[in-house]
């Protein structure tokens, strides 16, 4: 497993928490989001998924990977 923490903007709230944890769930993936640190670490299989997969399914919900 490889261990990734991103810088995430736009996240404000639960429901900003949910989605994002939520679509790294339907990739395999599992996150956590720090709203005050407005970062999600990020765990994933490296040999299943790409860090610009995550990129992208986080960028699908409304926030900016910086």
């Amino acid at each position: 497993m490889k261990n990734v923490n991103l810088n995430v903007e736009g996240m404000s709230c639960g429901h900003c928490v949910n989605s994002i944890e939520g679509a790294l769930r339907t990739l395999g993936a599992s996150g956590k989001v720090d709203l005050s640190g407005g970062t999600v670490a990020v765990a994933y299989d490296e040999s299943k998924l790409t860090l610009d997969a995550i990129k992208e399914a986080i960028k699908e919900q409304g926030y900016d990977v910086v």
